[in-house]
């Protein structure tokens, strides 16, 4: 039976794992007061690889990024591979290919990647090491993901979800944008196969459906039962939210959007929840911990 050890221990994609994956012998590490070299990986099947710095509300060095999110991951892969272990799953994300989509089509994972922050350039970094390490005795398989949202939900997607609850009006109508989305039940059933298959290269986990900023608050409010009415921002109001604040700006007006469809074929698999079951399962476990 299939023994697997996710490094980063207590994540939110690893308490979902835990949670919902298929596999059932699966162990946690944290890698803060554990050394890589020093960990006994002769018992493992697969490594997940969860740890990461993401993007920080304060501002710390660029060379944490990369000391964390490449060096870190490739003394991990590296150990791991030279005590037997067989696949290395690395998460990787969105911004390996840039902050947000400029040109018509959706990303996908043949897409040219220009990073444009430590974040991005620190992973994007870590694939290409990682990469040179397989042979035919060490799997390597990354996984791309927009923003992942579920129980337990962090970071951005709880800001807006505190955001609907609190405000009766947004400035959130009308939004023609097209962002992508990953369920964390969604994510766990992508691994799964991943692993399953013993599936090697570049794999865009995501659900089936883009939303727009607007159609993501509607199907918040609604699952919240509050009423908000959204309406639509002057076109002058937009062009001076993009050069004032064009962080916050691209979150909620800019496109980031994805296209898996070689990976589903690749594994043969489709997505288990609907974007719209994955937010209103989210929200119901939200309101349980109010």
């Amino acid at each position: 039976m299939v023994k697997i050890l996710i490094t980063g221990k207590n994540s939110f994609v690893g308490k979902n794992f835990i949670k919902y994956s298929q596999y059932s012998r699966v162990d946690e590490i944290s890698l803060i007061n554990n050394r890589p070299e020093e960990i006994d990986f002769n018992k493992y099947d697969i490594v997940l690889h969860l740890v990461a710095i993401v993007h920080q509300t304060r501002t710390i060095p660029e060379s944490d990024y990369f000391h964390v999110n490449k060096d870190l991951a490739l003394r991990t892969a590296k150990a791991a591979k030279a005590a037997g272990v067989k696949q290395f799953v690395f998460m990787s994300t969105v911004k390996v290919y840039g902050e947000f989509n400029v040109q018509k089509g959706a990303w996908n994972e043949e897409s040219v990647c220009k990073p444009g922050d430590a974040y991005g350039k620190s992973k994007y970094e870590a694939e290409i090491a990682l990469k040179k390490l397989e042979d035919n005795n060490f799997t390597v398989s990354i996984v791309r993901t927009p923003l992942v949202y579920g129980e337990d939900v962090r970071a951005n997607m709880l800001s807006l979800i505190k955001l609907v609850e609190k405000f009766p009006v947004l400035p959130l109508g009308k939004i023609k944008n097209k962002r992508s989305f990953t369920s964390a039940q969604n994510l766990v059933a992508f691994i799964d196969r991943i692993i399953e298959k013993k599936a090697s290269g570049v794999f865009i986990a995501k659900d089936e459906k883009d939303l727009s900023t607007t159609e993501l608050v509607t199907l918040l409010s609604n699952y919240l039962d509050k009423k908000v009415r959204l309406i639509p921002i002057p076109k002058f109001l937009i062009a001076l939210s993009k050069k004032v604040y064009p962080k916050i700006f691209d979150r909620l007006y800019g496109s980031l959007f994805m296209d898996n469809k070689k990976t589903r074929k690749q594994l043969d698999f489709m997505p288990t929840l609907s974007v719209e079951e994955g937010l209103k399962k989210m929200i119901a476990a939200y309101k349980q911990t109010e």
